[in-house]
């Protein structure tokens, strides 16, 4: 299907066919071959949704390469660590990544850098010297493998590292094909839209997964909630992938915005990232039909869960069962808990991870059976459905008790005042930590005691008096990765900063 779109772009509609991405995927692994570059070896990229995004990508994977994609929301201190951690031999930079692109040159004098755009001095011409190259596949193609690094919410990004294919060849099936196909039903002929930054796993992974079966993705630069509902009207999209931040955002637009659009072409809407609050995925279950389908997974690929609307509806708030490796629930000792029982959430089988020049953090994440952990706390119920509580690392411990953030921000994010919402825990030197809820309101204009007050009484219609917040502020904006994924490190470290003297409100 040489003619059939491969990537449009839905800000500009630029389309690009198949045909042309493989002949420039074909030229970009030429010129990764011209600059010394052999299987096994790492780029690294640094781009925006960029049009040329997937043949760089592509590039890299028939050439045998580990390629790692960079965040452009990063600072130049976060970008270096991450080129020299991950031991890139070549690194392509877009233009529309801004201004950390003047400091590159002088950061990394003796690697190969590459930009797309306008260069500048120390780059070199990705598309000139790319288009140079010869359209036919190299001699020796070789199937590579991305090398992402995790959103450093807790702490400094991880590179989570698997082996190189054993099957070399570069059309050869893996498991998150197998898993599109067979459990939710992509097809070659599948619209797909990508509303996501395509440096994450999921949008990333969930792209070329589309790419390998035939279908077409739409690619969004940016997210905004009404273009997302007229480009799913306009190429009547039929698959995608979200996070819940994506639908929080979208149901708040009026409701006489949110009728203007047709959605009925949607079969399949994939959500991930982070667990959806039960009321949220309900009114897009209500709006958008039996559609959505959940599902729980990491950088690593260790395992994933996966649930239906149908199975959610009898489930609600669960993220599922598993279809890849065996789920485990396990205490901090590491003994396995019966259903019901909370504990850390681990997998036994999947596919090996180790964490790049990390191995206490690896050893970290796996128990005394080998079965390996993202962190996260859960239980499961009886049928082997998980329900997840929240990340080890966020847990308030608050005069002995423990409080989970995430109950209390999914109950806040339901008040139609409140955009967003991070709870954390602060230094207190009564009670060891106190429950503070950072606030994004709709508008501004409404930050004050008045809202902080309606807060609170809206938490007691549901929670108990631990988890009552005991301050409430407010921001313009959360640090969040355009995933939806909060940097509470950042708040964390600044209420901590902050709280030295203080006493408990």
């Amino acid at each position: 299907m040489p003619d059939k779109p491969a990537i449009i772009m839905g800000g500009t509609g630029e389309t690009i066919s198949y045909r042309t991405l493989d002949a420039r995927s074909n030229q970009g692994a030429h010129l990764f071959r011209s600059i010394g570059l052999e299987r096994g070896d790492t780029v690294a990229l640094l781009m925006d949704n960029h049009p040329r995004y997937f043949e760089l990508v592509w590039a890299a994977q028939r050439s045998g390469l580990f390629y790692v994609c960079i965040s452009c929301r990063l600072t130049l201190p976060e970008t270096d660590y991450i080129v020299r951690d991950s031991g890139a031999k070549a690194l392509v930079v877009s233009e529309g990544v801004g201004a950390i692109a003047e400091g590159l040159p002088a950061l990394f004098p003796d690697l190969p850098l590459f930009m797309i755009g306008v260069t500048t001095p120390g780059t070199r011409d990705w598309i000139a010297e790319a288009a140079a190259q010869p359209e036919t596949p190299i001699a020796d193609e070789t199937a590579g493998t991305d090398m992402l690094y995790s959103s450093g919410t807790t702490g400094r990004p991880k590179g989570v590292r698997v082996a190189l294919p054993e099957d070399r060849s570069i059309d050869a099936t893996n498991v998150l094909v197998q898993i599109a196909q067979g459990v939710f039903g992509f097809t070659r002929d599948d619209r797909y839209l990508s509303p996501a930054p395509l440096y994450h796993a999921a949008p990333l992974r969930w792209c070329l997964t589309v790419q390998r079966l035939g279908g077409t993705v739409v690619v969004m630069e940016h997210f905004d909630p009404e273009s997302a509902l007229r480009l799913i009207e306009t190429y009547r999209i039929e698959t995608s992938q979200w996070v819940p931040t994506h639908f929080i955002r979208m149901l708040k637009l009026p409701q006489e915005t949110r009728a203007r659009y047709d959605v009925s072409s949607l079969r399949s809407a994939i959500h991930a990232a982070a667990p959806c609050p039960v009321p949220i995925k309900q009114a897009m279950i209500d709006w958008w039909g039996p559609v959505l389908e959940e599902y729980y997974a990491g950088s690593e690929g260790n395992g994933m869960t996966m649930i239906r609307s149908a199975d959610w509806l009898a489930h609600p708030g669960s993220v599922g069962r598993a279809v890849l490796g065996t789920l485990h629930i396990c205490d901090d000792e590491g003994a396995e808990l019966p259903p019901r029982a909370e504990g850390m959430v681990y997998f036994e089988g999947g596919v090996p991870f180790e964490y790049h020049n990390d191995p206490a953090r690896t050893a970290e994440a796996k128990n005394a059976q080998g079965w390996t952990t993202l962190g996260d706390v859960g239980w499961v119920d009886e049928e082997g459905y998980l329900y997840l509580t929240d990340r080890k690392s966020f847990m308030i411990i608050s005069g002995g008790v423990n409080v989970y953030p995430q109950e209390i921000e999914n109950h806040l994010i339901t008040h139609p005042k409140v955009a967003d919402v991070a709870v954390i825990g602060a230094p207190c030197p009564d009670m060891g930590e106190r429950v503070v809820a950072i606030v994004q309101p709709m508008d501004m204009k409404d930050a004050g005691d008045a809202l902080a007050q309606d807060l609170t009484a809206w938490c007691r219609q549901s929670l108990s008096g631990v988890k009552i917040p005991r301050q409430i502020d407010f921001l313009a904006e959360l640090p969040r990765a355009p995933t939806g994924k909060l940097y509470k490190r950042l708040l964390r470290d600044q209420y901590a900063r902050d709280a030295e003297g203080r006493k408990c409100p």
